[in-house]
């Protein structure tokens, strides 16, 4: 399976600086993206930290282990590597009181031949569109998320509810942090969305299902959503990850390899 990635990072409209980072490292196929709290510009460091520790620790070991790592490797590298990427800012945040109480969200993925093992903590999302439909393959950790789940709100209450930004669950702000990790199967075709909710907030499901649906490039698509996110209000920092699979590039190497070529 081949993947190709678009990422775009965009501060919104009301905020001046940018407390979300992302990032893709092609070469091993590892998708994070982080939404960054706390007071200053701490969020920006604890989402800054996350990306940057994830990518150097848990790419070099999908380096060394190859693409034929087995679910459960790859499960407990990326248990192993949020860990110590938690630790990092928590003792950061502890040792700096400007720092104090940073955290940040997360949603991590490895692409695999036809898995995705996703992990993710808070309520930055990932979305699957396959056969034109979308779906949200994360669930938030959010006091939302939990009445919706108790039955004490309907989604359409939690959609205009005041409690959007309360997490219960975020990387950093405690010394150990819970990873969620999923394994889910990949179908040519498929195309992935991570997002922070710079993006969900301003964005329905059904507006980013018919912009991921329409014609145009991934980097067209993800300026596409980006500017709808600005265009509703832009009140948060807004980060878009795409990530399309497509067998053609496979298919096509065989068949060049076949025929000498």
């Amino acid at each position: 399976m081949n993947y190709e990635f678009c990422i775009r990072t965009d501060p919104g409209l009301a905020r001046e600086n940018n407390e979300d980072s992302v990032t893709v490292d092609e070469s091993t196929r590892l998708a994070i993206l982080a939404d960054g709290m706390g007071g200053y510009n701490a969020g920006e460091i604890a989402s800054g930290m996350a990306t940057t520790f994830i990518k150097s620790e848990l790419g070099r070991w999908l380096s060394q282990a190859g693409r034929q790592a087995n679910a459960r490797e790859v499960r407990r590298a990326m248990e192993i590597c949020v860990d110590n990427a938690n630790r990092s800012i928590f003792n950061a945040a502890n040792s700096n009181p400007q720092y104090s109480g940073m955290g940040t969200t997360l949603v991590v993925g490895v692409f695999q031949d036809g898995r995705l093992m996703l992990g993710h903590i808070g309520d930055s999302r990932c979305y699957r569109l396959r056969g034109g439909e979308l779906v949200q393959i994360t669930k938030d950790h959010s006091l939302l998320q939990e009445q919706m789940d108790a039955g004490l709100i309907t989604p359409e209450q939690a959609a205009v509810s005041t409690n959007k930004n309360l997490v219960t669950r975020a990387l950093g702000v405690e010394d150990a942090v819970l990873l969620e990790v999923n394994e889910h199967r990949v179908d040519p075709g498929d195309t992935f969305l991570m997002c922070s909710d710079g993006l969900s907030d301003m964005v329905d499901d059904n507006g980013i299902a018919d912009i991921l649906r329409g014609g145009g490039s991934l980097e067209d698509k993800v300026g596409r959503l980006v500017d709808a996110a600005n265009g509703n209000g832009g009140r948060d920092n807004i980060s878009v990850l795409l990530a399309q699979a497509d067998a053609e590039a496979k298919k096509k190497g065989l068949i060049s390899r076949l025929l000498g070529k």
